[in-house]
């Protein structure tokens, strides 16, 4: 069929199809709508004629019904288009009693458990009627596709970000550390490690779908990833490993819980931090830097560059407390 044939379909008549088959009968899906038997019967034949299949077979009366081969195909894109209509409503009802709308921001496991609570709790002190929606995915990578394809208003990235039509606002650095058992002998005391001094020392990093999360990558030494054992999306499972001995995490100062029983944190040499920033889209073929935030969206990167300066500050106290 062509694209103006298919214009022709009302957007009723693929609810009323998702309705017949989530209630079982065109009785019910009417009392559910609110229509009359022979309206939901109508809807399903005009349905019917601008598709050019048909996409129930009826009992009689139409008391029970089940789906064609056609029906079945169309029913999947009926659930998605309902779900669309009631995102559409809650945003619409979000714009009525005066909200900016919703704000769609993703973030993962490192920055969810030290920067995002503290953003959240500024931003919705400043902004108390706007409804944040959190995404969280391992990697940064999946959430740049959705910030691409507008599923998301903001997202927490690293820096440098891949080729797009983005803009973005660096946050903080972040070091790397080496994370081991609280027992391990190395090394001894609280000082820095190079990496190299310990060519025998197992390691275990970052999973993440870019190359720029590899550590191997920070370092410029490609032959040290002979020495990964182990890769994870989440910090977690690495400091889970670590303290059990299986080998010592290299991960971002952000995805260590410090109140973690039984591991022992030490300063890397010569390993660079990754940068940490929250990235939006710009307007397709123009500068992306040409694209203003809104409201709602400028006061949450307010309040990540806040949380993020908070945290720095926690750092250098922590750093400036170790013995030398």
């Amino acid at each position: 069929m062509t694209t103006s044939l298919w214009a022709r379909l009302d957007v009723r008549h693929v609810v009323a199809l998702g309705e017949v088959v989530r209630t079982g009968s065109f009785t019910a899906a009417a009392a559910s709508l609110g229509y009359t038997q022979s309206a939901v019967s109508q809807q399903i034949t005009r349905l019917e004629t601008v598709i050019g299949h048909r996409v129930v077979n009826r009992s009689a009366g139409g008391r029970t019904v089940t789906l064609t081969p056609a029906g079945r195909v169309l029913l999947g894109h009926a659930e998605a288009l309902t779900g669309v209509l009631a995102r559409i409503a809650t945003d619409v009802a979000a714009l009525a009693e005066g909200t900016a709308g919703i704000l769609r921001v993703g973030c993962f496991e490192s920055v969810g458990s030290s920067l995002l609570p503290s953003a959240l709790a500024r931003f919705t002190a400043a902004f108390p009627k706007v409804r944040v929606v959190v995404e969280e995915l391992p990697d940064d990578g999946d959430l740049l596709g959705l910030l691409e394809t507008g599923d998301l208003d903001l997202s927490f990235a690293v820096l440098p970000l891949p080729e797009g039509p983005f803009r973005v606002r660096a946050l903080m650095e972040d070091p790397y550390v080496l994370v081991t058992a609280a027992g391990a002998s190395v090394p001894a005391g609280d000082g820095e490690v190079d990496l190299d001094d310990h060519p025998d020392l197992p390691l275990m990093a970052y999973a993440g779908m870019r190359p720029v999360h590899a550590i191997e990558s920070r370092l410029g030494r490609p032959g040290l990833r002979d020495r990964v054992v182990f890769r994870s999306n989440h910090n977690s499972t690495l400091l889970g490993l670590a303290a059990q001995g299986y080998a010592a995490a290299v991960i971002p100062w952000l995805g260590v819980d410090h109140a973690r029983a039984g591991i022992r944190i030490h300063g890397l040499s010569r390993v660079g931090p990754r940068v940490v920033g929250i990235a939006w889209r710009g307007l397709p073929g123009r500068d992306p830097a040409a694209r203003p935030l809104d409201d709602a969206a400028q006061g949450f990167v307010d309040a990540a560059e806040a949380a993020a300066r908070e945290r720095e500050t926690h750092l250098r106290d922590v750093l400036d407390a170790r013995p030398t």
